[in-house]
């Protein structure tokens, strides 16, 4: 019997013309870069390797990344360093993060973090602390999260929420039958759609969104379900993202959507009764399109007295 050939390792599907990215640069990027390094602070747009860095950066937004660069999940699609960070953390942290916006100028902020299974309350409380900090030096912010599922306990997600995000996001990622594929096993599609649920059900005045990768090897009929999903839950807004596959260790892109699927999906989505939608190959969670949208609906609500 003659032995069994190893496999090809699997070619990566040619980049599409309307995949480009700009190289960052510009003052504004470059003031940002070195404040954030000069205070030793993470942010997901390098961590993940964003592609929209250069525009967001050059228009002075940054999505904030805490506790560390080490995350303790392992989503297959996801750049983060993972591992064990052993409990570690800076607890000075929200105070220089607060000092650092504040010194940016900003209005507009976006605060992720890394899961950190490894501390007792899963960073929640370090979480609310630095959202309470930024608004104190900077009180007329608006502060949107994109936090962890912290398994479930809404303990924990009521830390955030107490806080008074203007906006809390947490992204489901994919649709449900790829969860288990795409995300680490602590994750779920279940547990996702419950944390925006309890957002609302706790403060019913947090704006909620989460966001999906597109090219997974989802189908339209997994999507449109997700959707359905996701407004069973009150879920606010939401945004469409082509997956690019990180490096070769990652989940290869199985397909890559055209920017007439995309808009397809954002003209679906608005019909579903989403309050705001950004579909598109470089969307991403925090793309600055979504967070102009959102600043200007809570300013509105702050003008009308409802906030």
């Amino acid at each position: 019997m003659s032995e069994a050939l190893p496999k090809a390792p699997r070619k990566r599907l040619p980049k599409p013309s309307w995949i480009k990215m700009r190289a960052p640069a510009g003052e504004r990027y470059l003031q940002i870069k070195d404040l954030l390094k000069g205070l030793n602070l993470a942010t997901v747009c390098q961590e993940a390797q964003c592609p929209n860095i250069g525009e967001c950066w050059g228009g002075g937004t940054a999505t904030i990344m805490l506790m560390g660069e080490v995350c303790t999940r392992g989503c297959r699609f996801c750049n983060v360093k993972t591992g064990n960070p052993k409990g570690k953390l800076d607890l000075e942290e929200p105070q220089k993060v607060a000092y650092a916006v504040s010194k940016m100028g900003l209005d507009y902020v976006v605060l992720t973090s890394v899961d950190r299974d490894d501390l007792p309350d899963e960073g929640s409380s370090h979480f609310a602390k630095t959202v309470r900090q930024m608004k104190l030096l900077s009180p007329e912010l608006i502060v949107e999260v994109l936090t962890p599922d912290f398994k479930g306990n809404e303990e924990y997600i009521a830390n955030i929420v107490d806080a008074e995000p203007d906006v809390f996001a947490h992204n489901v990622e994919t649709v449900e039958r790829l969860q288990k594929r795409v995300r680490d096993p602590r994750a779920g599609y279940a547990q996702s759609l419950r944390v925006l649920e309890f957002v609302k059900e706790r403060d019913e005045t947090r704006y909620t969104k989460t966001s999906i990768m597109l090219g997974l090897g989802e189908s339209d009929e997994e999507v449109r379900q997700t959707l359905k999903d996701l407004r069973s839950v009150g879920c606010d807004v939401v945004t469409f993202g082509q997956y690019l596959q990180p490096q070769k260790r990652h989940l290869p892109v199985e397909q890559f959507v055209t920017p007439e699927k995309f808009q397809e999906w954002q003209t679906e989505a608005e019909g579903m009764g989403f309050m705001y939608v950004a579909s598109g190959p470089l969307v991403r969670s925090s793309y600055r399109a979504g967070e102009f949208f959102m600043k200007g609906v809570i300013e509105k609500r702050k003008a009308e007295g409802s906030l």
